[in-house]
């Protein structure tokens, strides 16, 4: 008999004897309270993009809606073997959501990545773009054999290039020779985490605007585990505007969308501005969902495409996960601001909470 089969027995027969007894006299009420915490996915890091490390719960200083809110635990999630935290981080990080009540089992996984190349054949974006990926070996350099790595495409539609897979050489062959010029293979879910399990690609060929694909694409990273790292390679999105004679874009309801689907799926959005110009009206949206999703945005134009290739692989290589005390507001959208005290470097934290 297993012990987990004699303790049960033994329960129920410690119950039965105790049973009269118990009848006779008023029972306690046993109150369970099972105390919220929010989870906060946060990187610390200097100007070449590398990670900031041992930091404690101290060091960080949260505010919700403008009120500081209390750390209770702060846990580096990364490739740092020397970090022994590293195996209760991810034990506490198997986590889909943005906010946790009750217990964590433990995970055995390592990050989930996501390339998402927008194509055009406009010269200053493809001249860029290809540029860049020339290169894309460089942004799998921090990637552990633990990691996993999707590759999907948007141009006139989404197309799922590469499932979760830890097979690299695969990846950057898409990346560098096939993604541009090539046709996506016919995939099917294989194993798990999968992305294919949530998002086909029947429903990609009906998704006709980069907003909406990043939107698919939170709903799909939404169920699984983790904070996910999404590195977006384009020229951007928006809508064109006159204002005074001047023209920009204007971000709508469809980014909304995607930025909440993309924070409730704990990912991260890195931006590389392919575009050959010091500015163009389009990077806005770039910009945006990096800021807002606790990423980071950098234009390639005008420098070395390895240095920016670097920059955010070094940034995707780990991340701290704290755990804060919920806030007693409404439910609502609220602002998040992550500061560090006495450390030179960029703190990167998505911006905002929402209260259920």
């Amino acid at each position: 008999m297993s012990a987990c089969r004699r303790r049960t027995v033994l329960l129920a027969a410690l119950w039965f004897l105790a049973g009269g007894e118990s009848a006779a006299q008023p029972q306690p009420i046993v109150e369970r309270v099972d105390v919220a915490r929010v989870i906060i996915d946060v990187r610390v890091v200097d100007d070449d993009g590398r990670p900031i490390r041992g930091l404690e719960p101290d060091d960080f200083e949260v505010r919700i809606d403008d009120e500081p809110v209390r750390v209770e635990s702060a846990f580096w999630v990364g490739d740092d073997p020397g970090n022994d935290a590293s195996d209760g981080a991810l034990a506490r990080d198997n986590l889909r959501s943005t906010e946790i009540a009750g217990f964590l089992e433990p995970a055995d996984r390592g990050q989930l990545i996501v390339f998402v190349v927008q194509k055009s054949l406009v010269h200053s974006r493809a001249l860029g773009l290809l540029r860049l990926l020339m290169f894309s070996e460089r942004l799998l350099a921090g990637i552990t054999p633990a990691d996993r790595v999707a590759v999907v495409s948007f141009d006139s539609h989404l197309k799922i290039w590469v499932d979760f897979t830890d097979d690299l050489d695969r990846v950057e062959t898409v990346l560098s020779e096939e993604i541009m010029f090539g046709r996506p293979p016919v995939l099917e879910p294989e194993g798990e985490p999968s992305l294919l399990a949530t998002l086909s690609q029947e429903e990609g060929r009906r998704t006709w605007e980069i907003q909406e694909a990043l939107r698919e694409l939170g709903e799909a990273l939404e169920p699984l585990p983790g904070a996910k790292s999404v590195v977006l390679i384009g020229y951007g999105f928006g809508d064109l505007r006159v204002v005074l004679g001047m023209v920009g874009s204007r971000l709508d309801d469809r980014y909304d969308e995607a930025r909440a689907a993309l924070e409730a799926a704990r990912a991260s959005v890195f931006t590389l501005d392919v575009t050959q110009a010091d500015y163009h009206t389009f990077e806005h949206g770039l910009q945006m969902v990096a800021q807002d999703t606790g990423g980071f945005f950098v234009r390639t134009y005008q420098r070395p495409p390895r240095r920016a290739l670097e920059r955010v692989a070094n940034a995707i290589a780990g991340r701290y996960v704290l755990f804060t005390e919920r806030p007693d507001i409404e439910p609502g959208e609220y602002p998040i601001e992550v500061d560090v005290a006495d450390v030179d470097g960029t703190v990167l934290a998505r911006s905002t909470y929402v209260a259920r």
